[in-house]
C-alpha cells in the first residue's frame, strides 16, 4: 500500500512560502549582509554557521548558532555541523502534509523556508595549484546535503547557491514571500551546482590517479553552465550558446571590452587565433579566418613595438583574407597596433591586455568585439570533440615551452643544417602548421608566414595553394608539412617554388624517393618524427 506521500489528495497547496526562518552558510560572502539585513528587518530567524555566523553577528544583526538548534558543537575541525536531524529534518518536512507538521511538532524541530549555501571553493583551491590534503579539505559534504534536501523539497524551501540571486529572493521577502516557480528555478541552479561540484570533483580524482603513460578516464562527465544565447550558431537557421565550464581559463573566461556581442564563429575563430598566437614564445599575432590562419608571425629583431611589428608582418601574409579577421596577439595590443588597424576590418581582437590608448583608438569602431583574457589563461590540457552518440577525447597537442627542445629529436635526412637564424625559422613554420587544417602546408620567412595551403583532400593541392599565395615570396622560403608526403609529388611542388628547406613528420613507405627529390635539388631537410593533424 503507498504511504501518505504518494497520494496527491492529501498535499495541500503551498504557492506563496512566507520566510521565518532561513539557514546561512556561505564561503563566498559577496553581499552577505546585504541578505542578512531584508531577512532581519522581516522578523526572520537567521540560523548560521561558523565564519558566517561570525560575520552577521558582527554586522549587528542576529543569529542563532547551528550548534545551538542541534545541542551538539561543531566537531572535527568542522567537518561535522549540519548533518544532524533536526538540520535535515527541518529542510526535507514537507509541509503540504499534515503528517509532516505533526512529526516535526512532536520532535520539536522547526522547519526552514530559505536555505542560502554556496559550498567550499574547491574549484578555485585546485586552481591555485593546491595539491592533496588541501584539496582534499576543500571537498564539502554538509553544504551539498543541504543544498540537494532542500531543492528536493523546493514545494516548501528556497534554496539560493549565488549572490547573484539574492537580489529576486530579497524582492521576494519584501513581497510576502517566494512564489513555486521561482523556488522551482532556484532548484534546477541547486541541482546544476552540485552537479558542477562534483564534476570538478570527480574530475581532480581521476586525473590524481593518472600518470603519462597511464589510462584516460573510465568515467567522463563534461559539466558546463550556459553563459549566453546567441543570435544563432554556425548559421542562421541554428539555434546557439556558449557555456563555461568549472574551473576553466580559456577564451569563454574572456572579458569583452566593447563591440557587437560574439557570435558563434567569433568564438570558434577566436579559439583558433589563441592557438595560433600562443604556440610562440616571441611576442606574436596570429589572424583567423574561419578558423585557418591567413597569416602568423613574431616580431621582427629590434622592433621597437613588437606586438605591433608581429601584427604587420602576419597581415602582410595575406592582406585580402585578413578583411573580417579575427587577431589574437599574445601580448599587450599597443597604441601603434591599434592605429594600424585602424583602416582594417577586424570581427573580434583577442588579447591578455590593452593599452588604454589603444582602447581609445578602438573606441571608434564601435563594432570591434574586443576580448580580454583572464589572467590565469591556459592552454587546455585535454580536448573534448562530440560524436554523435558520444564523444572524444585526448592529450591536447602542445609544444615544449623551450623552443630549442621543439627541434631536439629531428632528424637531418638531407643537405646541411642550417645556421641558427634559419632553424628558428623552421621551427617557427612547424609550430605555425599545427594551427592550420590538414592538409597543411605553411611557407615561412624571417619567422612570419608568407603562404599557408589548408584543407585540400590531397597534399599536393596544398602545396600548390601555399605557393600560390606566396607569389615571389616563395623562392628562399622554408616549408612546414603537418603530416608526411606520400609521393615526392608534393615536395616537387615546393622544390620547384624555390624552398631551401623543409620539415615534415617523415614515415611514408616512400620516404626515400621525397628524400632523392630534395637531395637533388640540394634542399635540407627535416624529419620530426611526430605529425600535427588539425581536423
Amino acid at each position: 500500500m503507498a504511504g501518505p506521500r504518494h497520494d496527491a489528495s492529501l498535499y495541500r497547496d503551498r504557492d506563496a512560502v512566507p520566510i521565518r526562518r532561513a539557514l546561512v552558510s556561505v564561503s563566498d560572502k559577496t553581499d552577505l549582509l546585504v541578505l542578512a539585513e531584508a531577512l532581519a528587518k522581516s522578523g526572520a530567524e537567521i540560523v548560521s554557521t561558523g565564519s558566517t555566523a561570525a560575520t552577521i553577528r558582527e554586522a549587528g544583526f542576529e543569529v542563532t548558532d547551528v550548534a545551538a538548534v542541534t545541542g551538539v558543537a561543531e566537531m572535527l575541525d568542522g567537518r561535522v555541523k549540519t548533518l544532524h536531524p533536526k538540520i535535515h529534518g527541518g529542510l526535507l518536512a514537507d509541509l503540504r502534509l499534515e503528517d509532516h507538521e505533526a512529526q516535526l511538532a512532536t520532535l520539536g524541530i522547526e522547519a526552514f523556508e530559505l536555505v542560502v549555501v554556496n559550498l567550499y571553493p574547491f574549484v578555485e583551491t585546485v586552481a591555485s595549484g593546491a595539491t592533496g590534503d588541501d584539496v582534499v579539505e576543500q571537498i564539502d559534504i554538509g553544504g551539498p546535503a543541504m543544498v540537494r534536501a532542500a531543492a528536493k523539497n523546493h514545494a516548501n524551501v528556497a534554496i539560493v547557491v549565488s549572490p547573484d540571486s539574492y537580489a529576486a529572493v530579497i524582492e521576494a521577502i519584501g513581497a510576502g514571500g517566494t512564489s513555486l516557480s521561482q523556488r522551482r528555478e532556484l532548484a534546477a541552479r541547486a541541482f546544476a551546482h552540485t552537479a558542477a561540484y562534483d564534476t570538478a570533483v570527480a574530475s581532480w580524482f581521476a586525473e590524481g590517479t593518472l600518470n603519462d603513460e597511464g589510462d584516460l578516464p573510465a568515467h567522463l562527465t563534461v559539466q558546463a553552465e550556459r553563459l549566453a544565447t546567441l543570435r544563432y550558431g554556425e548559421n542562421s537557421h541554428q539555434r546557439g550558446a556558449i557555456y563555461t565550464r568549472a574551473g576553466g581559463h580559456g577564451i569563454a573566461q574572456a572579458t569583452q571590452l566593447q563591440g557587437k556581442e560574439m557570435s558563434y564563429n567569433n568564438y570558434v575563430d577566436a579559439d583558433a587565433a589563441l592557438r595560433a598566437a600562443y604556440d610562440m614564445v616571441l611576442p606574436a599575432v596570429a589572424i583567423i579566418k574561419h578558423a585557418n590562419p591567413c597569416g602568423i608571425a613574431t616580431t621582427a629583431p629590434n622592433a621597437l613595438d613588437p606586438i605591433a611589428s608581429a601584427h604587420l608582418r602576419a597581415h602582410e601574409c595575406d592582406p585580402v583574407s585578413a578583411y573580417g579577421g579575427v587577431i589574437a596577439a599574445n601580448g599587450t595590443v599597443t597604441l601603434k597596433m591599434a592605429e594600424n588597424l585602424k583602416d582594417i576590418f577586424t570581427e573580434v581582437i583577442v588579447a591578455p591586455s590593452f593599452e588604454p590608448a589603444a582602447l581609445e583608438v578602438f573606441k571608434a569602431k564601435k563594432n570591434l568585439r574586443l576580448l580580454q583574457l583572464p589572467e590565469d589563461w591556459q592552454q587546455e590540457r585535454m580536448d573534448v570533440r562530440l560524436v554523435s552518440g558520444g564523444l572524444l577525447l585526448q592529450d591536447a597537442d602542445r609544444f615544449p615551452d623551450d623552443i630549442d627542445s621543439v627541434a631536439k629529436n629531428w632528424e637531418l635526412v638531407s643537405g646541411e643544417r642550417p645556421d641558427d637564424e634559419e632553424m628558428t625559422n623552421l621551427i617557427f613554420a612547424w609550430k605555425a602548421c599545427r594551427a592550420v587544417k590538414s592538409n597543411a602546408i605553411v611557407l615561412a620567412k624571417g619567422n612570419a608566414t608568407v603562404g599557408v595551403g589548408m584543407g585540400q583532400v590531397n597534399r599536393v593541392d596544398s602545396c600548390r595553394l601555399a605557393v600560390e599565395r606566396a607569389g615571389d615570396r616563395a623562392a628562399g622560403s622554408v616549408a612546414a608539412s603537418d603530416a608526411f608526403f606520400p609521393f615526392a609529388d608534393g615536395a616537387q611542388v615546393l622544390i620547384d617554388a624555390g624552398i631551401k628547406a623543409i620539415v615534415q613528420p617523415g614515415g611514408s613507405v616512400r620516404d626515400e624517393e621525397v628524400v632523392d627529390a630534395a637531395r637533388k635539388a640540394g634542399v635540407t631537410m627535416f624529419f620530426t618524427g611526430e605529425r600535427h593533424f588539425f581536423h
